[in-house]
């Protein structure tokens, strides 16, 4: 004669096959959003675009130390805020303090060229910088790019104290001065590298050193 089965042990059949089965959903569930949240970070990128880069070398520099200045564009064209943090030319980086940066430039003013305004204290004590060109502006960098005379369309910052920070579609104009001797009147004329990255985002760009004298 056959034993008959327990109804409690038909049950405990019932409810270990439920578990195994809302175990594996839920395991199943954890691995998609694991890999979905892999693909979303994957597919966003750090990138950086450098354009208009400038560099300008005294010519006639009456104490022979090699005064120089720079500029240029960068927008930030990645999904991720970037940190711009070097600025490097023949293998020597710019400080932060020698940085003079713009991140409220509008569209309009970030087209813009540019533009090279003059040195300023030329002589025993030289001071290389451009000169202030925006009324009523008394930042160290003020510079009207397009001449209209507006404050709100200059470029216009102090010197940096670290690197700029870029959200994502964010633009900057960066002012920079070049350590003394970095370039020199004999480099008008020349190619340069310039390097400019956002951690190990960017590239080096190749611009054409333009030799000024002290009258512009």
């Amino acid at each position: 004669m056959k034993p008959k089965l327990s109804k409690s042990r038909a049950l405990s059949t019932v409810l270990t096959t439920v578990i195994i089965l809302v175990a594996s959903v839920v395991l199943g569930s954890g691995v998609v959003l694991y890999g979905a949240s892999l693909f979303q970070g994957g597919t966003q990128q750090e990138s950086i675009s450098v354009s208009g880069v400038k560099v300008w070398v005294l010519s006639d520099d009456p104490s022979g130390i090699g005064m120089a200045w720079g500029a240029a564009k960068i927008r930030n064209t990645g999904d991720k805020i970037v940190s711009v943090d070097k600025i490097q030319i023949r293998g020597v980086d710019v400080p932060f303090t020698q940085w003079y940066t713009d991140t409220t430039v509008t569209p309009t003013l970030f087209q813009q060229a540019l533009n090279f305004t003059g040195w300023t204290a030329v002589g025993a004590t030289p001071i290389p910088r451009p000169v202030d060109n925006c009324a009523a502006d008394d930042t160290y960098v003020a510079i009207d790019l397009d001449s209209s005379g507006s404050i709100t369309e200059c470029v216009s910052a102090d010197s940096g104290t670290g690197p700029i920070g870029l959200n994502p579609g964010s633009s900057a104009i960066i002012y920079f001065k070049l350590n003394n001797a970095t370039l020199t009147s004999l480099d008008s004329g020349a190619s340069t590298s310039v390097n400019i990255f956002a951690g190990k985002t960017g590239a080096p760009t190749s611009v054409t050193v333009e030799g000024k004298s002290n009258t512009g």
